[in-house]
């Protein structure tokens, strides 16, 4: 077992506490950020007169062949091993000898796991707001493709007001464009490397942290070691805007779980994003939806987790934070997942735009403009409300839609009704005079579509180094 701090001990950990503490078995999955940060921290020593040329050299040519090795299937992470770190360490001492012992030289594992963790994360930051920029791109297609399509729009479940898909689609890109500017806004705040903390106190070698951090991509070092070793603010970010990223996910399965159900009918899942009933053939269900709905749950209890470890910690390093790495992957793991599998779920998905239309009118949609058609007249709004009411349950009684009565049952309930009410209660009407920003007229979904799409081609991440 590769351990890098037995000279202080006599006796031998007990096996079970000596797998109970070690993290190779997840830790592993930092090898690329483990053998990134060494190549950085060595070129550095070197540069600095620390170490020699020739033994920079060994070092480097030692780790990119483990690096190339592990990559190529020709060497497994040994997972005796203590953590990745021994592994990487301990396999570049079997390769090029004493000269491997130097790979540590001015450096704790207490910083260089920071740096693993902040580079993994960042990398992560990064594919994850690629993920969101693909879904928008299909968002936003759906958008134009359906500027047109009408379709009832709710508020408690119930059918409120008509508007268009592109319209409801579009509460949809404003969320998860949001979700993008987390992630600028996240990568922009971690973009700091802890590697010359140390322990966390620093060292007494001559470290550049400004180089060694600009070998990596940094915008420069950490400014306190202490916090350089304990911070863990980021990945609760990170967490925080994935849990928030879920919800949006969930909300939209939710609606599509309804939309696909046999009582709506609005759309049909394409067979690629469905299953069926082990007993009941008729069955298509909306499975990932359901699921993507269900793991919210999941990623939410990594950010509780995580917040839960870091509450009570002193400075500096404790050994909890060990802790903020399985669930923390899973979770960046389940986002990956959902994201794509949504994605396709949505680019695949048909839509009945006839049955949409149907149900628009079917709920009395158009009851608040055939009130605005009463104002217009001179109406006061309050009483053009109650004689709407009226309105509705005379249909609801019989079994009808208000722009399907003759002007002569109109004319019973107001007097003010003419022959104009049913273009204006018409759905194309109710939709198309709503011009003002945000609102789902034609005109100005145009504009804000054309603005959605000058984002898209733009980089969220031009200010970050």
């Amino acid at each position: 077992m590769a351990q890098l701090w037995g000279g202080r001990f006599v006796g031998e950990t007990d096996k079970m506490a000596y797998e109970f503490n070690a993290s190779i078995g997840f830790d592993k999955r930092l090898f690329e950020e483990d053998i990134e940060g060494s190549i950085a921290h060595v070129t550095m020593l070197a540069r600095q007169g620390i170490l020699t040329e020739a033994e920079r050299d060994s070092i480097l040519q030692g780790l990119s062949g483990i690096r190339d090795d592990v990559r190529a299937g020709r060497l497994a992470v040994d997972e005796t091993c203590e953590d990745i770190h021994s592994f990487v360490e301990a396999c570049l001492i079997g390769r090029i000898g004493d000269v491997g012992k130097k790979l540590h030289t001015g450096r704790s594992r207490n910083d260089q796991v920071a740096l693993d963790m902040r580079l993994y994360t960042r990398k992560r930051v990064r594919q994850t707001d690629g993920l969101l920029k693909e879904l928008l791109s299909v968002i936003l297609a759906t958008m134009e493709e359906h500027l047109e399509t009408c379709m009832p729009g709710f508020t408690h479940l119930q059918k409120a007001q008509p508007i268009t898909l592109a319209h409801h689609y579009g509460a949809y890109f404003e969320m998860f464009r949001r979700d993008r500017q987390r992630m600028a806004d996240i990568y922009m705040r971690m973009n700091y490397c802890p590697l010359g903390a140390g322990a966390l106190a620093g060292t007494t070698y001559p470290l550049d942290r400004e180089y060694t951090a600009a070998l990596m991509g940094f915008a420069g070092p950490t400014r306190n070691s202490m916090d350089s070793v304990s911070d863990r603010d980021y990945l609760i970010e990170f967490l925080s805007a994935l849990a928030t990223v879920m919800m949006h996910l969930s909300r939209f399965s939710e609606e599509i779980i309804i939309w696909n159900s046999n009582e709506y009918q609005f759309v049909e899942i394409d067979d690629a994003y469905s299953t069926g009933s082990s007993i009941m053939p008729q069955k298509k269900n909306p499975d990932i939806a359901e699921l993507v709905r269900g793991k919210t749950g999941r990623v939410y209890g990594a950010l509780m987790s995580l917040l839960t470890t870091m509450k009570g910690l002193p400075l500096a390093y404790n050994k909890d934070m060990q802790e903020d790495k399985e669930l923390s992957f899973d979770a960046m793991d389940t986002v990956h997942d959902c994201l794509i599998l949504f994605t396709g779920m949505l680019r695949t998905m048909r839509f009945k735009k006839e049955r949409m239309a149907d149900s628009a009118m079917k709920g009395f949609t158009n009851a608040t403009d055939a009130a605005d058609y009463l104002v217009g007249k001179g109406v006061p709004f309050r009483d053009a409300h109650g004689i709407v009411g009226r309105l509705v349950l005379y249909c609801v009684e019989r079994g009808t839609s208000i722009e399907k009565l003759s002007l002569e049952e109109l004319r019973k309930i107001s007097d003010q009704f003419q022959e104009d009410i049913y273009d204006a209660v018409s759905l194309k009407t109710c939709v198309e005079k709503r011009l003002t920003l945000g609102a789902p007229g034609t005109e100005v979904m145009k504009q804000v579509i054309a603005e959605y799409r000058a984002y898209l081609e733009h980089d969220v991440f031009r200010k970050a180094p």
